[in-house]
């Protein structure tokens, strides 16, 4: 199931103390950098005292998958006590909810590219002005697969677009920009050696397509607009699958691009909740469809646990 690897303690950019960089010249120069989709300021807060200790960030879609993933990273690292709140940090703003426990910050991103894309602007500027170093940073999400059973956990090797091209554009000024989207192959490799020690589900490496839509987008036919035929969806998921894609998801092109320029080790853990080429709607049980969005969760706590020496 999974790549048989050496364990570490230590993640393995932990050993060059690498601080959090920007790819902006402009940000040094403010007086003040107000992060107003998290209601935090360099001027109000004490961003090296709050977060100065973060090497891991956990980023995923909605508040209360977030909250839940902290209450199991604290139980995990030993670092819960009976009557534990975990209060989220950008209470002021209900755009994004933040939580955190020793080492470890859980971000929600809200839904497609434009809304992880601004979290992570904040997200990585809140980090530079903390003076955090060697930081981690994973999505954990949920996803359509090709090919694979539901419930299988894909790690993201390269982010393509609805191309299969592996890069993400931006317009910036008028002009079109592209970046990156390749993850940190070593990262993926230690993430899959830890799924090989848990043994609890299947777990793949695999391209991961990110798409500006959930239905046309994604090849849907149960959409409010429609323009093609099932055979039409079956010929683009099969070419998909054929470029290595096992699953699609709406944030991961940006996610690699944006941790790439800035110098952060990045990965994408997402479960899949149903297989593409066999239908567009999610039927399963919701007790089922829960137990499914924790797994990305277990993986990577376990990663975290693994990788500061707790297993």
């Amino acid at each position: 199931m999974a790549a048989a690897g050496a364990e570490a303690k230590e993640p393995e950019n932990h050993h060059n103390n690498c601080l959090v960089q920007l790819s902006n010249p402009h940000v040094a120069t403010m007086k003040e950098d107000i992060l107003y989709h998290f209601n935090l300021s360099t001027s109000t807060h004490d961003f090296p005292a709050m977060f100065g200790d973060v090497k891991f960030v956990c980023v995923g879609g909605s508040p209360s998958r977030m909250n839940t993933f902290i209450r199991h990273v604290a139980a995990e690292l030993g670092l819960n006590h009976p009557g534990d709140e975990y209060p989220n940090i950008c209470a002021g703003t209900d755009r994004y909810a933040m939580y955190k426990v020793g080492p470890v910050l859980s971000v929600s991103h809200g839904m497609g590219i434009p809304s992880i894309a601004i979290m992570l602007h904040e997200l990585i500027k809140m980090l530079y002005h903390a003076r955090c170093s060697n930081v981690t940073i994973i999505r954990i999400g949920t996803s359509g697969g090709i090919g694979l059973e539901p419930g299988s956990v894909v790690i993201t090797r390269q982010a393509v677009d609805a191309c299969f091209k592996p890069e993400f554009e931006q317009i910036v000024l008028g002009k079109r920009v592209v970046r990156n989207t390749d993850m940190d192959e070593q990262l993926v490799q230690e993430l899959m050696q830890c799924s090989s020690d848990l043994n609890e589900f299947t777990t793949v490496v695999g391209n991961t397509m990110c798409t500006l839509d959930f239905y046309e987008g994604q090849g849907r036919l149960d959409g409010a607009i429609c323009s093609y035929t099932e055979k039409d969806k079956q010929a683009y998921l099969q070419a998909a699958h054929a470029a290595g894609i096992r699953n699609i998801e709406m944030e991961s092109s940006v996610f690699a691009a944006m941790c790439s320029a800035c110098g952060l080790r990045a990965a994408v853990v997402c479960v899949t909740f149903l297989d593409r080429l066999q239908g567009d709607q999610i039927t399963s049980p919701h007790d089922v469809l829960a137990e499914y969005q924790q797994r990305p969760q277990r993986l990577v706590s376990y990663f975290i646990k693994k990788s500061l020496g707790k297993v």
